[in-house]
């Protein structure tokens, strides 16, 4: 079946010259803190530098886990294995695998600027290049008959992948951390309207985790007031026709034209020839509100450079791994913690009277109801209380909070900082009423006042955790839920997935925003 695409035209793409490179970005996802940015290790320089890094460590992690498993299986005397008519020493099958591991790392650009350091693609790139790097050793072992490499199969690639990850992970810790002190971010200069560059500004303000720093605006229509950001004061570095010579003079690493410059295509084409021979890379501030990286495809026809951004689907082969994750994660889970939900149950019933489990009502996929468990975390008339309480809903939209809840009991506190309470909700995941991963499961007279666009939400099971859990829980407001929610329905991908529940692990350790 073919995959549905809406088709955008690139404006202009198609006539930037070879020297000024483009790219696409959601100004969603390419954040920054109101820090300054330290011009030394910073842009090229920066990325060249951690480029080597990983580099050197890619390498230590692949040459360690083929050396560990060559060791415990060949020991350290030299040998010979057969491949056909010939004997190989068996160093040179580990070396073999070495090598051809480490080229298909480079090959897969997995230290390309543009994925290190923000999002789930370059973990993506580092599994698909060890597992094509494998495919290859693999066929060409089983054309020479070399017999020994199945032990590098079963343990050194497994063992290198998760090697790989966890090295890629601890350099990304590393890198955020950098950039708190204005280190490792990329400078630039945000060109567009008013409207448009304050939009811009706002959301690489506001978000956590990516690499711009705005060393000034470049604005249409000559206006020379800067722009406030987190109580500091963006300069106006030039107007949108003397943009390149501003990047030039300031050695910035980048270029965002923001919106749709009043030029259109013709002033991206020539802002993209006034750049070259500079530093500075040209990047288009996409306006595909959320709209993920993965969905969102390339394909040049005659000149005229489309932007495809796929459609969901809402079923397939995708949903069905997703189940399947879902049933052995959530079956070995209740397995593990068993002990651990028999007291915290003990401890709930023995706080105040009432039972164990709490059983509410809640909207599923289509909005099929099912009955969500939790721990009991408040008294036995809690939703008798409940109509007392309205006024001090601290809530928005449907939602009803307070922080200081009287209803909340003395372990139910505990139970809800740590989110323990919604531990048996894995029972829902295992019987399909629930994903470990999705939209915050709501209370039907929470659908019942949504808006149309909000019941896109019900397109997908709700999830044990999700976006909402790891982007401040109680403390998003109703826009900004509702905003991640819909973002994931329509975005969600296994790998995806799995960085949000290795964030949730965090959030459970650092909790804030549980009341």
């Amino acid at each position: 079946m073919t995959t549905a695409r809406t088709h955008l035209p690139a404006a202009g793409l198609s006539a930037i010259g070879q020297r000024a490179r483009l790219r696409l970005i959601d100004p969603v996802e390419t954040p920054v803190r109101g820090v300054f940015a330290d011009s030394q290790t910073s842009g090229l320089v920066w990325a060249k530098r951690y480029r080597s890094k990983l580099r050197i460590s890619d390498i230590s992690i692949i040459v360690i886990a083929v050396g560990i498993v060559f060791v415990a299986r060949f020991g350290t005397e030299a040998a010979v294995v057969a491949a056909g008519p010939l004997r190989i020493d068996y160093w040179v099958v580990a070396v073999t695998v070495v090598s051809i591991w480490i080229v298909t790392l480079g090959a897969f650009h997995t230290r390309d600027s543009r994925v290190i350091g923000v999002g789930a693609a370059e973990y993506r790139q580092v599994v698909n290049a060890s597992g094509l790097a494998f495919g290859l050793l693999a066929t060409a072992f089983l054309v020479f008959q070399i017999d020994i490499a199945r032990s590098f199969f079963i343990f050194a690639l497994p063992l290198g992948m998760v090697g790989l990850t966890v090295e890629r992970w601890l350099w990304r810790k590393w890198l955020l951390h950098q950039r708190h002190f204005g280190h490792y971010l990329s400078r630039v200069i945000v060109v567009g309207s008013r409207d448009d560059v304050e939009y811009v500004v706002r959301q690489i303000a506001e978000k956590s985790g990516a690499a711009y720093h705005v060393e000034g605006v470049a604005l249409e229509d000559g206006d020379t007031t800067g722009i406030l950001s987190r109580g500091n004061r963006i300069p106006v570095v030039a107007d949108s026709v003397h943009v390149a010579d501003a990047a030039a003079s300031m050695g910035v690493d980048a270029v965002i034209v923001a919106g749709h410059p009043r030029g259109g295509s013709t002033f991206i084409r020539n802002l993209g020839w006034d750049l070259e021979g500079t530093s500075a890379e040209l990047v288009l501030s996409s306006r595909l509100t959320d709209v993920a990286g993965p969905r969102i495809h390339f394909r040049p026809v005659e000149g005229l450079p489309l932007i495809h951004v796929e459609i969901p689907h809402f079923e397939g082969t995708r949903h069905v791994l997703k189940r399947t994750l879902d049933v052995v994660a959530a079956g070995f889970g209740l397995i593990l913690i068993a002990p651990l939900l028999a007291v915290i149950a003990i401890l709930v019933k023995t706080d105040t009277p009432g039972p164990a489990l709490f059983r509410q009502e809640r909207c599923g996929r289509n909005q099929q109801t099912f009955q969500m468990l939790k721990f009991r975390s408040m008294v036995q008339t809690a939703e008798t209380d409940l109509a007392g309480l309205l006024d001090k809903n601290e809530g928005s939209g449907v939602l009803f909070k307070i922080r200081n809840d009287p209803r909340v009991t003395r372990v139910g506190r505990v139970l809800r900082k740590y989110s323990l309470d919604e531990l048996p909700q894995l029972w829902n995941v295992l019987v399909g009423e629930m994903s470990l991963v999705g939209p915050r499961p709501p209370l039907p007279i929470e659908v019942d006042g949504y808006e149309r666009h909000v019941h896109r939400r019900l397109y997908i099971k709700p999830g044990l955790t999700g976006m909402w859990q790891v982007n401040g829980r109680s403390d998003l407001d109703w826009d900004e839920s509702v905003r991640l929610d819909l973002y994931y329905v329509e975005n969600w991908s296994l790998a995806g997935d799995l960085m949000i529940l290795w964030r949730t692990l965090r959030v459970l350790t650092h909790p804030s925003g549980a009341y």
